[in-house]
């Protein structure tokens, strides 16, 4: 985030002064608590200040740097996840490379018929399967599919951080978000080097804060 002149003024008066009230700090400025008002909210709310009632102002010692590591390790894997595209495990291949092409996906999850997770199609498995001389249209995918304990996943709750790094670690392109049951594990969303892109933009985005 880059900060105005004026944000980098308040920030050396609260540093220097705090804690410090809002009209003590416009006073130094020679302007309205009015004009100040949006500064110090953007302030506040991207994390170079806090604020406390009857209080004022101070400086929470962090750097820019700092922030963007905070607020990236806050962060939940729910907070971006996709719906996640799913087939039975008993489809054909030729219909589960028909559903990867339609709803423009690399990873399809595979579900059992009490819709627990039972494998993963990526496009290399998909790819490896029409290579060869079977009829595509009668290949299962539970044939070819990665079974456990090969399946990487994650939960809702879990650190986007911690996804990202799976995803490095395991080179796959996506994961899938599961809810523990009974019967194992329920597919509720997906996570994609896709949804990592769109935190980056939003993150570098003035919106953000």
């Amino acid at each position: 985030m880059e900060l105005t002149p004026r944000q980098e003024q308040i920030i050396e008066i609260v540093k220097n002064n705090g804690p410090i009230t809002g009209e003590n700090i416009a006073d130094k400025l020679n302007l309205t608590r009015a004009t100040l008002r949006p500064d110090l909210a953007i302030l506040t709310m991207s994390g170079f200040l806090d604020a406390r009632p009857r209080v004022g102002y101070f400086y929470t010692g962090k750097s820019g740097n700092e922030l963007l590591s905070e607020t990236i390790k806050n962060i939940k894997v729910k907070d971006y996840q996709s719906v996640p595209v799913v087939v039975k495990d008993n489809v054909s291949v030729y219909d589960a490379i028909t559903t990867m092409f339609l709803e423009d996906v690399g990873t399809l999850f595979v579900v059992n018929n009490k819709s627990i997770l039972s494998g993963v199609l990526s496009r290399k498995d998909l790819l490896r399967a029409s290579l060869g001389k079977q009829d595509l249209s009668e290949l299962p995918v539970h044939i070819i599919m990665t079974r456990m304990p090969n399946i990487t996943v994650c939960e809702k709750e879990d650190s986007l951080i911690e996804a990202a790094q799976l995803l490095i670690d395991k080179q796959i392109d996506a994961l899938p978000v599961v809810n523990k049951t009974a019967n194992g594990w329920e597919v509720t969303g997906r996570i994609t080097k896709t949804n990592m892109t769109r935190v980056l933009v939003e993150l570098v985005s003035e919106d953000h804060f």
